[in-house]
């Protein structure tokens, strides 16, 4: 498993995939939240990093698609998935291995935030007039979030023999399931409590939640549940050979 997340990382950083995704997700947010008077933070009244939050997922949205298209896409379009299954590795271990690097280069495309948080954190008047607990909720459930939409764009990966279609699936599966259902709970037919319950199925409702800063078992569960589910689909997929 090892290897593979290795060889995985590498391929990321010895080319420019890994500095590309980094580099846009930070001068997207960073213009976001600094230049573009409309949604800058230098224009409000209060010390926040709300626009992060919510802005970040509308960008993974699009950028974790394209990490994950290549992951088997590419293996299946050039044929050397079956090279790569002939190695002492199993199914998981191969799996297991891409997810955690592309988790990987999510993480290392948040770091970076950090001083966004020190930059906040220094214009608070008084300074540090911050709310710390929520913020770091919020990077626990962008960090989530990330975990859902790779195992996501890995499953549509698995899926796909060319890499467009693998984004294009990636990215419509992951939509539908942080608006979708945000969308659907609005259609008359679901009606009394019956919208709440269509909500909670969304990944949307589990972000918000853990963003205020109290981390709830029920989210907690509610990720690692859907990541586990794609997981197990993404091998699945690959099982299709030995059918």
């Amino acid at each position: 498993m090892w290897s593979i997340y290795l060889k995985e990382l590498n391929t990321f950083f010895s080319s420019l995939i890994g500095y590309i995704v980094i580099g846009v997700f930070l001068v997207f947010t960073g213009l976001m939240m600094f230049v573009f008077p409309d949604t800058s933070l230098l224009n409000y009244n209060y010390a926040t990093l709300g626009q992060l939050f919510e802005l970040a997922p509308l960008v993974f949205l699009f950028l974790i698609p394209a990490i994950t298209m290549r992951s088997f896409a590419e293996e299946n379009q050039n044929g050397t998935i079956e090279l790569l299954v002939t190695k002492p590795l199993s199914d998981f271990h191969i799996v297991f291995g891409k997810f955690m690097a592309c988790v990987s280069l999510v993480l290392f495309a948040l770091i970076p935030t950090v001083l966004y948080y020190i930059t906040v954190y220094q214009l608070g008047a008084p300074k540090g007039n911050l709310d710390s607990g929520a913020i770091m909720g919020s990077y626990l459930g962008l960090l989530m979030l990330g975990a859902v939409f790779v195992s996501i764009g890995l499953f549509a990966s698995s899926l796909a023999n060319n890499q467009i279609v693998g984004f294009v699936l990636a990215t419509f599966l992951c939509f539908l399931l942080y608006y979708g259902f945000f969308f659907f709970s609005k259609l008359p037919v679901f009606v009394g409590k019956g919208d709440d319950v269509v909500q909670m199925i969304g990944i949307d409702n589990h972000y918000v939640s853990i963003s205020r800063g109290v981390v709830d078992s029920r989210d907690m569960i509610y990720f690692f549940s859907v990541t586990g589910i794609f997981i197990f689909l993404t091998l699945t997929s690959l099982g299709r050979r030995k059918w």
